[in-house]
């Protein structure tokens, strides 16, 4: 275990002669023993021991030492005013941070300070905007299993449920699906890339992709009636919601760990729960005053979605980053160089994330397609009207994260504000859609609830411009409480009198130089020169004497202060109060306000997806029906464009695709950087864009919805895996064997690259023929195997695309132009040229082309000889007058007859031919003709 974890080995048997302080901090750190415990002292989180040294060497800050009476110990702190910076630092040092903050005012206990631990901050609980990386999702997970019997690999041995669930504790997004394939839940898990996952008994870390940090956490939380329990009291009747156990448990789970995430009394790590913390019944239990002075419901989840992954276009972790939905490939990529990337022009938080999950999760149905897209071309068509909305929405805050913060009580007088603001934008975003055509925007327009009563409220409640701080006054607006505003008045007037002060006592004492001020430590004084002590009058009062000047008070200044102080610490004790009422009673409409933020986000998208799409020259694409199986194959695209690639090039030539019942299998040729790649994501990411209910980048395009998306697409390794390139191919092309059906869409790029010619071409065509004769599924298969070509004369429904490339002044130039029938060879040398490869390798390159072309003519040759070798001695070919010899064999086959001869060449299709092909049949030719 790391040594800056858990409780300090230096306190462990001195835990009784610490002192109240130093004892808090050892007892924290025993219950949150999976955490760098940071423990306020006044202005500063401070670490002592081991995890001092830690966060001094990792933050870069000052290591000192505490001493008490059992010994001196390191100590490290950070500023409580600037703790967020250090804290991301820790965080992604791969530590999770407990923050144990004062809990009382330090002038108002005689003993030791309390402090409980507030917040659990980790990687998928993050709820504060300046450790929030992004306005995407930030998910915790928690998987859980059916009747797991685990085995000591890790595996179990039986098919049961795994379910899934994913909370966004920042927005308050509740997810949960299950499925009996362990491929699916993974495939789930990377598609929701959660920072953070917590796993149940029996739940592999397999399951969990590199990156995400796995949490140890209590295994009991996970125990169906505790679990049960949990789902009850924030949704009701668990198995009315969930469709089995498994969902149960990890819900129920992953509200465990989100409470105890917010500093309460449930969950502890799995390591405490089974240590016993010895202490006396006067200790204080930190943790349980936290519940006590906090309640560790989060009120602000309110809906628990369940879906089932079939519901959606599935997209697994490869094809997610093959198609460049939400990352670059390319280490130097840019970042705006994936589809979303291309598609958000959302002009808030909330457009941005509702456009991410819905390139996340691509529909199925037609008729949401359709609605989506029937909302998209009304925006795309009411130009003023989609500008006008754009405008609005940019003016919208996050309201999920702003009412995720107003129900955890740490939300201040400026988010209210900010509440209050995006309110006031509603109506005019509702009038927008008042004359709105498409069933979708008329739905949006009476879901646009106005919240005309909490808009009221805050207006006649906070003041327009707030301080950050809300104990030190200034935020409760005038005339909103009567008594605050008395003790206002009471206050204005002792300042006045205090602030005429001055001009009667110069006038009374005759003294010019007289001042009146006021310090924080001293409070109001009378200010004389030496000079004129003389004429001070005797009612005058030493307070301070300074260089050149003392400092008096008067009794009736003293009272006049006593009651300005009173006033001022009643008046911010009273608007404190009452902005906790606002808060609430804002918190009490958290349903309201999350569904206001459903709406604007879904319109932020639609208007996004129509601004790209009339932008850009988009079409709609026709979606056929699912239920007629003979469509299910129907894909035809003229003049499609990749989304992404058009983007960064100065021109990009548009290229149609064809699929249906009859057309299933493409086998694709050409040259490299002809286009191949490109050209199949392209086709890919169209169908991708149309069943999330954007228009596509083509002329035109009809599509029948997909259930999957499959690609093979580029070479990578996983070393630290112990899996070759090849290795990490073959696993990918087992799962596209193993799970497409006929309603999958197959993007297969040079297949078979990694291991021998003979052996990659063998695979890469029983892998074609499997696809076409078992699988069914619409597939695109890119190759440099020539002879796969031939494949669309033996299989019924696959036939063959090319790319051409030609030469000009000894530079190959790319056609990027999709052509029926084969290439005529792959150009490897001549990209090497243009890649800048040195000329002294071109041309060896060259020369070892032409050897091994021959060697091959030689190696054939050999062949047929010993072939007929082997016949003439098992007595086959007869000798003499007889039939079989080798010259009257040749000659029947046309060998060494010129006129014969003369006719295999006219029958030759060199257009299908390779230059090696064609150089090996000429030398076969040849050497017929010679015998």
């Amino acid at each position: 275990m790391d040594p800056a974890l858990g409780p300090p080995d230096a306190m462990a048997d001195k835990r009784e002669e610490l002192t109240p302080m130093m004892r808090q901090y050892f007892d924290l750190c025993t219950r949150y023993d999976n955490a760098i415990v940071l423990f306020q002292v006044g202005d500063f989180y401070e670490s002592f021991c081991d995890a001092a040294e830690r966060c001094a060497r990792v933050l870069e800050i000052t290591l000192t030492s505490r001493e008490d009476s059992t010994g001196e110990y390191p100590m490290a702190g950070i500023p409580v005013d600037s703790a967020a910076s250090y804290i991301e630092e820790l965080l992604e040092a791969g530590y999770r941070v407990a923050v144990a903050d004062q809990i009382e005012e330090p002038a108002e206990t005689s003993g030791v300070v309390e402090r409980a631990v507030t917040r659990v901050i980790t990687p998928g609980t993050l709820t504060e905007d300046e450790l929030l990386a992004s306005d995407d999702n930030n998910f915790v997970a928690a998987i859980a299993r059916d009747g797991a019997n685990e085995t000591e690999s890790g595996d179990t041995d039986d098919p049961d449920t795994l379910a899934l669930a994913l909370l966004d504790v920042s927005t308050g997004d509740f997810l949960a699906t299950s499925s009996t394939s362990r491929e699916t839940v993974a495939d789930e898990v990377s598609r929701f890339a959660p920072s953070e996952a917590v796993l149940g008994p029996g739940a592999s870390r397999e399951l969990v992709p590199q990156g995400c940090m796995v949490t140890p956490y209590d295994e009991t939380t996970f125990e169906y009636d505790r679990a049960a329990e949990r789902v009850r009291e924030y949704f009701g009747d668990p198995d009315a919601l969930l469709a089995s156990e498994a969902e149960i448990r990890a819900c129920g789970a992953l509200l465990s760990y989100a409470e105890y995430a917010r500093g309460g009394a449930s969950g502890p790590s799995e390591s405490e729960s089974e240590s016993d913390t010895d202490g006396d019944d006067t200790d204080t239990d930190a943790d349980a005053t936290a519940a006590e002075i906090d309640s560790t419901r989060l009120e602000y989840l309110t809906h628990l979605r369940r879906y089932d992954p079939r519901e959606y276009l599935l997209l697994d972790a490869v094809a997610l980053r093959s198609l460049e939905l939400f990352e670059p490939r390319t280490v130097h990529g840019r970042e705006e160089a994936t589809l979303v990337g291309v598609l958000d022009e959302t002009a808030s938080a909330l457009g941005g994330r509702k456009l991410r999950d819905w390139l996340r999760r691509p529909l199925l149905e037609p008729a949401e397609i359709e609605a989506r897209h029937d909302a998209v071309e009304e925006l795309t068509r009411a130009v003023q009207t989609r500008e006008r909305l754009h405008d609005q929405l940019s003016g919208i805050y996050d309201l999920e994260r702003l009412i995720g913060r107003i129900s955890r009580e740490r939300a201040n007088a400026r988010d209210l504000r900010s509440l209050q603001n995006t309110l006031a934008l509603v109506p005019d975003v509702r009038d927008l859609l008042a004359d709105a055509e498409s069933d979708r925007l008329q739905e949006l327009y009476d879901t646009l609830d106005p919240l005309a009563d909490v808009r009221e409220l805050l207006e006649r409640s906070i003041v327009e411009d707030p301080p950050v701080e809300i104990t030190e006054g200034g935020i409760i607006a005038e005339g909103y409480d009567d008594d605050l505003d008395r003790l206002r008045e009471t206050a204005r007037d002792g300042k006045q009198w205090i602030d005429d002060l001055e001009d009667r006592e110069r006038e009374r004492t005759g003294i010019g130089s007289l001042k009146v001020g006021y310090t924080s430590v001293h409070g109001y004084y009378i200010e004389v020169t030496n000079p004129n002590l003389e004429a001070v009058p005797e009612n005058y009062e030493r307070r301070q004497t300074l260089k050149n000047s003392e400092r008096f008070v008067t009794p009736e200044l003293r009272e006049r202060e006593d009651e300005i102080v009173r006033a001022e610490g009643r008046a911010d004790e009273r608007e404190y109060d009452i902005f906790c009422e606002v808060r609430r009673q804002v918190a009490d409409e958290v349903e309201r306000v999350q569904a206001l933020a459903e709406a604007l986000a879904t319109l932020d998208a639609l208007v996004s997806l129509a601004t790209v799409a009339a932008q850009y020259d988009y079409c709609r694409p026709e979606i056929l029906e699912r239920g007629l199986e003979r469509q299910c194959h129907d894909l035809a695209i003229e003049g499609g464009r990749h989304p992404v690639v058009e983007r960064t090039q100065e021109s990009f030539v548009p290229n149609d695709a064809r699929f249906d019942e009859d057309r299933r299998l493409a086998v694709i040729t050409g040259p490299n950087m002809s286009g191949k790649s490109t050209y199949m994501r392209q086709v890919a990411l169209i169908v991708l864009m149309a069943q999330v209910g954007s228009f596509v980048p083509a002329r035109s395009a009809t599509i029948a919805p997909l259930d999957r998306i499959f690609t093979r697409v580029g070479a990578s390794d996983d070393i630290a895996g112990g899996r070759s390139t090849f290795m990490v191919e073959m696993d990918e092309l087992a799962t596209i064997l193993r799970e497409a059906d006929g309603r999958s869409l197959v993007l297969l790029d040079e297949v078979g690259r990694g291991t021998s010619t003979a052996d990659g071409l063998a695979i890469a065509q029983a892998i074609a023929e499997h696809l076409h004769d078992e699988v069914g599924a619409t597939t695109l298969f890119a190759t440099h195997h020539h002879p796969l070509t031939e494949l669309a004369d033996d299989l019924e429904r696959a036939f063959t695309l090319h790319f051409e490339a030609g030469q000009e002044e000894g530079e190959v130039v790319f056609h990027h132009e999709i052509e029926p029938g084969a290439a005529e060879g792959s150009y490897g040398i001549e990209v090497a040229t243009a890649a800048g490869v040195p000329d002294d390798v071109v041309e060896r390159s060259r020369e070892l082309v032409a050897v091994n072309a021959a060697t091959e003519v030689d190696v054939e040759v050999e062949a047929e000889d010993a072939a007929f070798d082997d016949l003439e001695s098992s007595g086959t070919v007869e000798t003499g007058a007889g039939v079989g010899t080798r010259a009257e064999t040749a000659t029947a086959d046309g060998g060494d007859d010129p006129t014969d001869v003369a006719a295999e060449l006219r029958a030759l299709d060199l257009a299908h031919l390779t230059p090696v092909e064609a150089l090996t049949e000429l030398d076969r030719l040849k050497r017929l003709l010679e015998k």
